[in-house]
């Protein structure tokens, strides 16, 4: 393990938002979509990496863990990690954190959603829909540790009940993928319940207001709340900018 004084000019090296191991992963990453390491390179050896970033090894090993993880590297056997064929293209993983990002995702993708599913709601998915609302009102009505977790269940259950009701089996799998990373940033209102019970209602305000839209079918509506809804959720955590969620 490197020395403190060197783990502390690695600080200054790489940033801290992402920590040591996440930067260097990003680094990597980044050499790898460059082309500086192409399809089938080998990675540099952990000490190799740590003496060219200032880091430790076991920073080394957890950046290349990520790198695995996000589809960039594979290992062989006793001769270290090599770039894949198709780099970062067989695996998508938000970094944990990025909420920022993750709120203009959700926007990019749930307001196009909800105006599609106003188009095609059918019924069955109307029942789906104010159920999950309903189980939301509950939660809101008796908060608490356990409240406040089926209210996260309950919000996934909403935002799933509209991909589905765009009966477009692409958009409810793209939605299921990216569930537990969208339900983290749902966790952030109701995880403040017995604190920050405004959080809360002003999620559900918007809900209801999406609700409604697809209630009367109105694809312009939706799409409207919807992204009043994303950009409200993160406002309310001190992260909307002008461009956070799409026009």
């Amino acid at each position: 393990m490197l020395a403190a004084g060197r783990e502390e000019q690695a600080a200054e090296n790489l940033p801290r938002p992402l920590g040591l191991a996440g930067e260097l992963a990003r680094r990597l990453q980044a050499t790898i979509r460059d082309g500086a390491l192409a399809p089938g390179d080998k990675l540099p050896t952990e000490k190799q990496l740590a003496e060219q970033y200032g880091v430790s090894r076991a920073v080394v090993r957890e950046a290349i863990a990520r790198l695995k993880s996000e589809g960039y590297v594979a290992s062989r056997q006793g001769a270290g990690a090599f770039v894949v064929a198709r780099p970062g293209q067989t695996s998508f993983r938000m970094t944990p954190g990025d909420l920022r990002h993750a709120f203009e995702l959700r926007g990019a993708i749930e307001v196009a959603a909800a105006e599609l599913a106003a188009r095609r709601c059918q019924p069955q998915d109307l029942v789906a829909i104010r159920a999950a609302f309903a189980a939301m009102q509950a939660a809101l009505a008796a908060p608490g540790a356990e409240a406040a977790q089926s209210g996260v269940v309950s919000d996934d259950a909403f935002h799933a009940a509209i991909a589905a009701a765009t009966h477009n089996p692409l958009i409810q799998r793209f939605l299921d993928f990216l569930a537990h990373q969208f339900s983290e940033t749902r966790q952030l209102t109701w995880a403040g319940l017995p604190l920050k019970p405004g959080n809360a209602a002003a999620a559900q305000a918007e809900h209801a207001a999406l609700l409604a839209a697809l209630e009367a079918a109105d694809p312009i509506a939706a799409a409207a709340a919807a992204r009043a809804h994303v950009a409200g959720a993160a406002a309310r955590f001190g992260l909307l900018q002008e461009d956070t969620v799409p026009c």
